[in-house]
């Protein structure tokens, strides 16, 4: 891929961030943390009595993402619920190489500032140096039109990293602009 058709992060990162995680964490050059993947989901509860909600939440996150999500079913019945093994319940798209990077870096410098009395994420990865951060609302995103939002739903955002531990991968999240709590 020519340099004139990478995502600004993706060269940031080869230039200037994977130079500096391998003089911090003494690494070689195929040690080195990288993103591998963000998957972004929205679990929808409410597709139970109201089906069309899949299909907004459908155009949601396909206008903030750029791809087509995947609809998940559930895998079994649950009475109390009223749910059925197959029914839809949520949505997910995984995103990968180019759209990946723009997604990281619209989510880092023009979402997550949009989102209302903003201090920061957590700073907790899961043990492996992968991160998953939780939104309420989806339209801190700006390719949400608020007006023709039906309802605000709230979304997972998990970040996989290549990070051997969560000292790596916060540091690699860190260094991409992901603004952590002190």
């Amino acid at each position: 891929m020519s340099s004139a058709n990478k995502p600004r992060l993706q060269s940031y990162y080869e230039n200037e961030i994977s130079g500096s995680l391998m003089k911090e964490f003494e690494l070689n050059r195929m040690q080195v943390p990288r993103l591998e993947k963000i998957v972004v989901n929205i679990g929808l509860g409410e597709a139970i009595q109201n089906p069309k909600a899949i299909e907004a939440a459908c155009d949601d996150i396909a206008k903030i993402t750029g791809q087509k999500p995947v609809v998940t079913k559930a895998k079994k019945s649950i009475a109390g619920f009223k749910l059925r093994e197959g029914m839809p319940i949520g949505v997910m798209v995984t995103l990968r190489r180019k759209k990946m990077w723009e997604f990281l870096d619209r989510f880092v410098n023009i979402a997550l500032p949009r989102v209302r009395d903003f201090r920061g994420v957590s700073g907790k990865l899961d043990g492996n140096g992968n991160y998953s951060v939780g939104l309420k609302e989806q339209i801190i995103f700006q390719e949400v039109d608020y007006d023709k939002v039906d309802r605000l739903r709230g979304m997972n955002v998990s970040f996989v990293t290549t990070a051997s531990d969560d000292e790596q991968g916060k540091s690699l999240l860190k260094h991409l602009g992901m603004p952590f709590r002190n």
